[in-house]
């Protein structure tokens, strides 16, 4: 089901909006549509990332919580993320 949103612009900003909107060969509804559209697409995006970083922190406390982690020491990880960076620069 659509529903309608409203909001208040001074007549001088509806005008210059309308007037830009009809140049690109739409309304001003249009454009408002378009927009809202877009925000709620970023939205869903922001969410879905949200939604799989969490299930990636709960899979990796699950790992320690059984045991299965397998820790590094400090400069062992830092000697690794060198040579996969040395390994993709020299592709």
């Amino acid at each position: 089901m659509d529903t309608r949103i409203q909001f208040r612009v001074d007549e001088e900003t509806k005008r210059l909006a309308q007037l830009m909107a009809e140049s690109q060969g739409r309304t001003l509804s249009d454009a408002c549509r378009e927009l809202t559209e877009s925000l709620a697409a970023e939205q869903r995006k922001s969410m879905s990332h949200d939604a799989w970083l969490s299930e990636q922190i709960n899979a990796a406390f699950d790992k320690v919580d059984s045991g299965e982690a397998q820790f590094i020491e400090h400069d062992d990880a830092k000697a690794q993320m060198e040579a996969r960076k040395m390994k993709i620069r020299n592709r």
